[in-house]
């Protein structure tokens, strides 16, 4: 019973990477297709945000199976806990990128980010994307000094959306009020995609080292 325990323990693990390397790969289309007007990218982009849905509902589903059947106490109990949580934010991540994918998309043929603001954006989408491949990674390995340093790297992005606001606040913004929701949106949903990326590195630190994958 605890050897089928232990594998449903990681199926819902390779689930979460999975996601993980899901709402990377939206990130990298939206963000892109963001600052090149590439319409084909951010449809991409949504329809893999759509599929990141279903496998967090999916999981989600095995989660509570998983509680209901095995009724799991002490480190067992705080894994599935944390699994289901790291599955919302995961899921939010996703929805996160699939926004600015449609913003994208609306402005298309234009382009939703004046040439001011353009450096900004690519470094910031770069950056939740880094961060995004290095959470997989430490959902699939359980690395806590990575999920350490991803607090760290969080700071920069923070840094770029605070210049984003600054800008347009500023007397020299001369932009439409079109262009200055998309960019103050934009910036709010890559600070928050960033922002879930600590709070799931969070979560991994605090379960001991080895509890999501045992050999």
């Amino acid at each position: 019973m605890r050897e089928v325990f232990i594998n449903d323990l990681r199926a819902v693990q390779s689930t979460l990477v999975e996601m993980a390397q899901d709402a990377t790969r939206v990130m990298e289309k939206a963000t892109k297709a963001f600052t090149t007007s590439d319409v084909a990218l951010a449809d991409e982009a949504i329809a893999l945000g759509d599929t990141l849905e279903k496998k967090a509902l999916a999981l989600d589903e095995a989660a509570i199976r998983i509680l209901a059947k095995q009724s799991p106490v002490a480190r067992d109990l705080r894994i599935l806990v944390s699994a289901l949580r790291i599955s919302a934010s995961l899921e939010r991540m996703g929805a996160l990128a699939s926004h600015i994918a449609s913003i994208a998309r609306y402005r298309f043929p234009g382009l939703a980010v004046p040439a001011a603001l353009l450096p900004t954006f690519i470094e910031m989408g770069e950056l939740d994307v880094k961060l995004g491949h290095e959470i997989a990674e430490v959902l699939a390995n359980t690395d806590l000094d990575k999920a350490r340093s991803i607090q760290a790297e969080d700071q920069r992005v923070d840094e770029l959306h605070r210049h984003v606001f600054a800008t347009v606040l500023s007397d020299d913004w001369k932009e439409n009020a079109v262009f200055t929701v998309d960019v103050t949106l934009a910036s709010r949903y890559h600070e928050r995609f960033a922002d879930h990326v600590v709070d799931i590195s969070s979560k991994v630190s605090y379960l001991s080292t080895g509890e999501w994958h045992e050999s």
